[in-house]
């Protein structure tokens, strides 16, 4: 294993962009178009949101201007622009099935430089947006605020900040990690034990901040004002055909499919599931799973690979006579499991026992595209049957 800052990872922000997003500074052209996302809450309730971000994004070379933007500016650029992508998709009543030139250049050059998907990421969704209101008080749920809306608005921003705080908490689990790694190859138990102990323990305050979700994020409004501009178009069946990006030599006039912004885009559990030793049946929806991994930031990716390369954790826990041990590992998988139990019950009551209403925020579907309640309780369940047996 490598440094945590060679996966551009954080001790003190997980998965959260180690730099303060809100101050970096875009030049032009990328500073209009900066310009232009930060309206999208004045633009989308007009109900001509596509000609209004026509009209008003300025046209220029996207290779050049991207390759001339520091790895900070390309990904809070990244955050604007797929902002405006989802926005002209379905932020009028009927999909848009071809993407203009003037966002589908810059979005595919940004995804490019920063080896993602051209569309709304988890990673320009939640990890590259946000800041807090007093850089000294750190990343609190009563400290911090995101930067790019759709509509804006107390619900949207709640649903986004839960999962910053739980990437900012999950920070001190991804820190101990590799200890863990390495002290298993040192047969060590007691700081193997120790270490579970203490990712146990942080896993408490994450399924906690978890379970704060519906205190200012309602169901219906999540469901009818913030879910319906987060989908992609893969597997979404208002969009059959995928999305043609205009202008994109690769892609030519061929529509292109590609999964949208969800939480489990998030690196966390898979991390935690790569140490573990947690496995997931080979079935489509463990082929759903697989094909999630490429939706994450390149170096996110990187740290869980080699994780799951690395990691011998379960086999030497259940070789080892430590009941310590034993338990911390299982607190450990009970903790996952709680987390994706919720999860489950989140999905349950914020999609799908909502009402179908506009064209491609369906209920049985979710914005990666994926039948997610199988998907969801699937996952849960097998985390669950890696509880080691009682002695």
């Amino acid at each position: 294993m490598r440094s945590l800052h060679a996966y551009d990872i954080s001790a003190e922000r997980g998965y959260l962009c180690r730099f303060n997003a809100n101050d970096i500074t875009l030049e032009d052209p990328l500073a209009t178009a900066q310009s232009v996302a930060m309206s999208l809450p004045d633009l989308l309730p007009s109900g001509r949101v596509r000609k209004l971000l026509i009209d008003r994004l300025p046209r220029f070379d996207a290779q050049e201007v991207v390759e001339a933007c520091t790895d900070a500016q390309a990904r809070i650029a990244m955050v604007h622009y797929s902002f405006m992508v989802q926005a002209y998709i379905w932020g009028e009543p009927e999909p848009a099935a071809l993407l203009p030139k003037c966002l589908a250049q810059p979005i595919v050059a940004l995804a490019d430089r920063l080896g993602q998907q051209p569309l709304l990421p988890y990673s320009g969704y939640v990890l590259d947006n946000w800041a807090c209101h007093e850089p000294a008080r750190g990343i609190d749920l009563d400290n911090i605020y995101m930067i790019q809306n759709f509509l804006s608005g107390q619900d949207e921003a709640w649903f986004v900040l839960i999962h910053v705080a739980i990437e900012a908490a999950a920070g001190g689990v991804l820190a101990r990690m590799a200890p863990v790694i390495e002290a298993v190859q040192n047969d060590d138990p007691d700081t193997v034990r120790l270490k579970l102990q203490e990712t146990a323990a942080i896993w408490q305050r994450i399924n906690a901040i978890f379970d704060r979700m519906p205190e200012r994020c309602d169901p219906y409004i999540y469901f009818e004002r913030v879910r319906p501009y987060i989908h992609g178009w893969k597997d979404n069946p208002a969009l059959p055909n995928g999305i043609i990006y205009e202008g994109v030599a690769r892609y030519g006039t061929a529509g292109q499919a590609f999964r949208g912004q969800t939480g489990s885009q998030s690196s966390i559990v898979p991390a935690m599931d790569a140490l573990m030793g947690v496995g997931h049946a080979a079935d489509p929806m463990k082929a759903y799973l697989d094909q999630l991994h490429i939706y994450r930031p390149p170096a996110h990716r990187q740290f869980i690979d080699d994780l799951r390369a690395e990691s011998d954790l379960r086999n030497f826990t259940a070789r080892v006579a430590d009941r310590g041990l034993f338990d911390a590992y299982n607190a450990n998988i009970q903790a996952v499991a709680d987390f994706r139990s919720r999860h489950l019950e989140y999905a349950a009551s914020y999609i799908n026992k909502q009402s179908r209403i506009a064209a491609g925020n369906d209920t049985d579907v979710g914005t990666g595209g994926t039948p997610f309640m199988r998907y969801l309780k699937k996952h849960r369940d097998e985390t669950q049957e890696r509880l080691l047996p009682a002695a």
